[in-house]
């Protein structure tokens, strides 16, 4: 490779590290980049899914003092994200990138609306109010709704931390930190499971993939460990300036451009 798309492979998964550590989202970033250099969008896809997956170890790092607080949460969204990540990402292999291009800016901005409006949206509910006994409907919701996240995101999986910390935040948790570390571990066992079908089918430019990897490791690093340092109201408001910025970045691309 040239060094130019060493550098530019490189410099894009360390910024989607970054914004998938904070929210998520960083495929926005990573799938365009290799479609630039000239990758088939299915191999862009896939090799995008495992450098990230790969760099999110560091964001895993980044959180561990969280776990402790939101382990009673993974037995109830783990096996869903799993059976999930494998349906998506076997879906990719049988349908064509045009249909979910287009379906990404609704999915990111109805996320973001959510997350925005999570607080409204469990009052009209009348779900639990305590963090840690949501109610039975809004857990069965909530545990639902991971499963089609999980198939969005073994499928092509831009917006699935912000689909993710929605949903959280309609259950009951609070936290900013402690939901972002929920969501890390879930997103990455998403994408574990489709990385690990995309590298069976082959699907995976594996140079490429490596580059990627080491940018990535970077980002979710530094995106982790600072996003911390800034109060809960700032980072939420982060995250919804990045969903909005990335529903109107893809309602552009796919309807006027």
């Amino acid at each position: 490779m040239p060094v130019t798309e060493i550098l530019g492979l490189m410099f894009a998964a360390a910024a989607a590290g970054a914004i998938n550590a904070v929210a998520g989202g960083g495929t926005l970033i990573t799938f365009p980049t290799l479609l630039f250099f000239k990758t088939p969008p299915v191999i862009a896809n896939a090799t995008s899914t495992l450098a990230l997956v790969l760099g999110t170890a560091g964001s895993v790092y980044g959180y561990r003092q969280h776990f402790a607080a939101v382990k009673h949460w993974l037995w109830r969204f783990v096996p869903v994200s799993v059976i999930g990540g494998l349906i998506g990402s076997a879906l990719l292999t049988h349908t064509s990138d045009t249909v979910f291009a287009k379906l990404v800016p609704f999915l990111i901005l109805f996320a973001t609306v959510l997350f925005l409006a999570q607080g409204a949206f469990r009052r009209m509910a009348g779900f639990g109010a305590a963090e840690d006994h949501p109610g039975r409907f809004a857990l069965l919701g909530a545990i639902l709704f991971q499963f089609l996240v999980a198939i969005y995101g073994g499928y092509f999986g831009a917006g699935i931390g912000i689909l993710m910390l929605a949903s959280l935040g309609v259950i009951g948790l609070k936290n900013i930190h402690e939901m972002n570390a929920l969501k890390t571990v879930l997103g990455s066992l998403i994408n574990v499971v489709a990385a690990a079908w995309f590298i069976c089918a082959g699907l995976i430019h594996w140079p490429k993939a490596g580059v990627m990897t080491i940018g990535a490791l970077l980002g979710y690093y530094l995106g982790s460990h600072f996003s911390q340092r800034i109060p809960q109201h700032q980072v939420r408001r982060l995250i919804t300036a990045i969903g909005f910025f990335l529903s109107a970045v893809t309602f552009y691309e796919q309807f006027l451009r």
